[in-house]
């Protein structure tokens, strides 16, 4: 399937990427044990690589790239993801983070704003591009890509909204409908996408989707190969 890569016109777009420095034990950590710390920090990588080359085909967007700071990232980071826009996030908790890497984006001129992950590779850059549309309609303050495990894999907005940071008890199953009360309460209007999922648990590296051919993370399905011949097994099979 053709994918349009190019941006609604005038608008000033940009995307924001959180990411993590892959060091064995500190990522992918809930494929610990089935796969050894080495495989899943390895594994994390080929996600990581996906997501920024995918990204790298959204024509008229700039691209920032938000990392945990830790020993080591920084020099990374500018080894794999140099030509963008790289900052360390800050924050004591998910929602702080993500809020004040919108802040620092938003101050510097743009008018809709874009945060993904590094969890799901595969997503269709389509739903990124469907995000700027919604925003660009003027018929939306947010839009929200809720994932299968009760999280969201893609936030949008064209403004600041501090208030949906806030009371979320990040890194559980609440994650979206706390986050979509806050938006209510504060009277804003949200477009939603269609659900899609992360990678997370052994099971995820089964789904199809991680090897279909044109789902444009080919290293991370080399990996998913490589991972699972012969180790993991269908709850249908």
């Amino acid at each position: 399937m053709d994918i349009q890569t190019n941006m609604p016109a005038d608008l000033k777009t940009a995307l924001i990427i959180f990411a993590k420095h892959p060091v064995p034990g500190s990522v992918k950590t809930r494929l610990i044990p089935s796969f050894s710390p080495e495989e899943a920090a390895a594994f994390y990588r080929s996600m990581l690589l996906d997501t920024l080359a995918k990204t790298k085909e959204l024509s008229g967007t700039a691209r920032f790239l938000f990392y945990v700071d830790e020993p080591g990232a920084g020099q990374f980071f500018r080894d794999v993801a140099a030509g963008m826009s790289r900052l360390p996030q800050r924050g004591s908790n998910l929602g702080e983070r993500m809020q004040d890497a919108f802040r620092q984006v938003f101050s510097e001129g743009y008018h809709s704003v874009v945060i993904i992950g590094t969890d799901s590779p595969d997503l269709p850059l389509n739903r990124i591009i469907l995000a700027y549309e919604r925003l660009a309609n003027g018929e939306t303050d947010l839009v929200f890509g809720p994932s299968e495990d009760g999280g969201y894999y893609l936030l949008g907005m064209k403004m600041l909204h501090p208030a949906i940071f806030s009371g979320v008890h990040w890194s559980s199953s609440k994650v979206f409908s706390e986050s979509l009360r806050k938006a209510e309460e504060e009277r804003l209007l949200v477009a939603l996408l269609p659900e899609w999922h992360d990678v997370d648990q052994p099971e995820d590296l089964l789904r199809p989707e991680l090897l279909d051919e044109a789902n444009g993370a080919p290293l991370t399905r080399g990996f998913v190969r490589t991972l699972t011949n012969g180790r993991l097994h269908s709850p249908c099979g």
